[in-house]
């Protein structure tokens, strides 16, 4: 059964998992209901980080529009534009062990897209979790909910996974950032436009 986290809580990947080294990450949400004419649609997103928690360069960022780190370590599933449907909306698979070795990190978010345009926020989404599943066993083991305290936040780091030795931790961080995409890329070190 997945560990179930809380904001703050880090909790070991590998060292409790023997072998484990390729993994899916799912991010997945609900719409509230509301009537502001236009669809959501949420992208998930993987900034690979150096030991600063800076991205090296516009490739250590992986979305819809770069869907795979020049390593093959990290690799988007794809955009899902509606959020549709039960389980997981975007998927992101990681292969631990093909991780460059200068990058420590690696950060997964939530955007919503064009929301200034559409009037949107994550006050309006509900239900959002990010997991961990071992990709081989398709085995959930880790899964942290966030909170419902979101309200005009339209960008959210969910979780992080990080280098702790010859190990990988995860972090349930679930901090939600205004200004979007733009906000994030420049949290992470890099120029959006």
């Amino acid at each position: 059964m997945a560990i179930s986290l809380q904001k703050g809580q880090k909790i070991d990947l590998t060292k409790t998992n023997p072998g484990l080294t390729k993994i899916l990450v799912g991010l997945g949400w609900d719409v509230n209901k509301y009537d502001g004419g236009s669809e959501f649609d949420l992208d998930a997103s993987a900034f690979l980080l150096d030991g600063s928690g800076k991205a090296t360069g516009d490739s250590d960022f992986v979305f819809y529009g770069n869907q795979t780190h020049p390593s093959g370590s990290v690799k988007s599933l794809g955009d899902n534009k509606t959020g549709a449907g039960d389980g997981d909306d975007e998927q992101i698979l990681i292969d631990l062990a093909a991780v460059p070795a200068n990058l420590e990190k690696i950060d997964f978010t939530v955007t919503i897209y064009e929301a200034d345009k559409r009037n949107q926020n994550f006050g309006q989404v509900s239900n959002a979790y990010i997991r961990i599943v071992d990709e081989n066993s398709g085995t959930e083991l880790i899964r942290y909910d966030l909170s419902e305290d979101f309200s005009i936040e339209t960008a959210v780091i969910a979780g992080e996974l990080y280098r702790n030795g010859s190990e990988w931790k995860f972090n349930a961080i679930g901090s939600g950032f205004t200004g979007g995409l733009a906000a994030l890329c420049a949290n992470f070190g890099l120029n959006a436009g």
